[in-house]
């Protein structure tokens, strides 16, 4: 199984296939628009500037599971990014990445890789007290803005803590293109 074996929901409920996505280098991330983190479309936006040409795509799947910082519909969603990131990448529609109503997709991610690559102790650490309370299993994402780098191959090549800034893994995904 592969990336590209998933069919998602685009912010209209139209489905798509990811296989459509083939031969592309993919930064899947979960995203919400009113968490600390929420500035990260700003570098995630600037990377999609600087590669798209190249084979990058961003596929930006927003979650409303961590603290409800996600609550708008998928549409407003877009608007909104589109609006104060200028984001130009794939918004899709709005899902839950934990739980018993977790997108396949997701489901499949966390079981390629089950752990977050993290680079930042502190910021991991307030993380884990920020999310105190709810309940995380095993491979569960941690929180908003946890990403998975996806080779041309449609292969799970590494998932990134939510601390890790886009900027950071610049460097993971040029080594890919």
């Amino acid at each position: 199984m592969k990336v590209y074996d998933f069919v998602v929901k685009d912010t209209q409920g139209q489905e798509v296939s990811l296989s459509d996505y083939k031969g592309k280098v993919l930064l899947i991330v979960n995203t919400a628009t009113r968490c600390g983190l929420t500035p990260q479309y700003e570098e995630l936006q600037q990377l999609y500037a600087q590669y798209a040409e190249q084979g990058l795509e961003i596929l930006d799947f927003p979650c409303n599971q961590f603290r409800e910082q996600a609550p708008e519909s998928s549409s407003e969603i877009a608007q909104v990014c589109q609006m104060k990131f200028g984001t130009k990448f794939k918004i899709f529609d709005k899902i839950d990445v934990n739980g018993e109503n977790a997108a396949p997709l997701y489901v499949y991610l966390k079981s390629e890789k089950p752990e977050d690559k993290a680079n930042h102790v502190f910021k991991d650490l307030l993380l884990k007290l920020a999310s105190i309370g709810e309940k995380r299993e095993g491979s569960d994402i941690k929180w908003n803005f946890t990403k998975f780098l996806v080779n041309r191959n449609g292969e799970v090549v590494v998932r990134f803590a939510p601390s890790v800034k886009p900027s950071e893994i610049e460097s993971d995904i040029r080594a890919l293109l």
